[in-house]
């Protein structure tokens, strides 16, 4: 119950937030004056991370069950609340409604992803795993090192994505593995040199692939948590051409 708790208080935190946000970016709503007195905005990462915490002790020490499904709600809302503003802790400025402000939208889809995944009962490892004896405890140890070595090569290969869906799922780090890797990745540089047909095949499915799936991600992503600003290009006035 704790954890369907914190699943759900994370997508629901997610969503009120980003249409809090929206409001205040189009000037409208109760909170569209959200800067003090002084000049300070406190970005809602801040206290984000102060119920992570909270949660997070509470949840880990407390000895009743409802005492933890507390905790794992307040786990949830600060996660959200830190998770969607991301992109500004990675790039250390406020890149919200900038096209880097995606990265938010991003993360909080792919933890999101995991949560329900954990929720239905994926879990990559158990205690039951290592029960039988000497022989089951070498067989698991072995399996869950081919598994991290697996989820090294996916990393190496550009495939961070697989990496972490493989954790629940272990026939994705199977079939990332074999699959070829993501161009600009460090086992593209090294082993598809010099025009080979797998560094051609790459590129072509990697484009593919963008092509197809980034643009309709990207309109999801939008319609939930709206669009960034794109930068406006002013074109020169006509005459105004100067030799250079």
């Amino acid at each position: 119950m704790p954890l369907i708790l914190l699943f759900a208080a994370f997508v629901v935190t997610f969503l009120v937030t980003r249409g809090i946000t929206r409001l205040i970016r189009s000037g409208k709503g109760p909170f569209k004056d959200n800067v003090t007195d002084s000049g300070v905005h406190v970005h809602h990462a801040v206290p984000g991370l102060i119920l992570l915490l909270v949660g997070s002790v509470v949840t880990t020490g407390a000895a009743t069950p409802a005492i933890r499904c507390l905790g794992g709600i307040a786990v949830g809302v600060g996660a959200s609340l830190v998770l969607d503003e991301f992109a500004l802790i990675l790039h250390l400025e406020d890149v919200y409604w900038a096209n880097e402000g995606r990265a938010s939208v991003q993360t909080v889809a792919l933890a999101t992803v995991c949560l329900a995944l954990a929720v239905l009962g994926f879990a990559p490892v158990t205690g039951a795993d290592f029960e039988g004896g000497p022989v089951v405890v070498i067989v698991a140890v072995v399996v869950l090192a081919v598994f991290l070595w697996l989820s090294w090569i996916c990393a190496m290969k550009g495939k961070y994505r697989v990496v972490l869906f493989g954790i629940f799922l272990p026939v994705v780090t199977v079939a990332g593995a074999i699959r070829l890797a993501r161009p600009g990745s460090p086992w593209f540089v090294k082993r598809y040199a010099g025009g080979s047909r797998k560094q051609r095949v790459a590129i072509e499915r990697a484009a593919r692939s963008d092509q197809i799936w980034g643009r309709r991600w990207l309109r999801f992503a939008d319609a939930i948590a709206g669009a960034p600003t794109q930068p406006v290009e002013v074109s020169p006035p006509a005459g105004d051409v100067r030799e250079r």
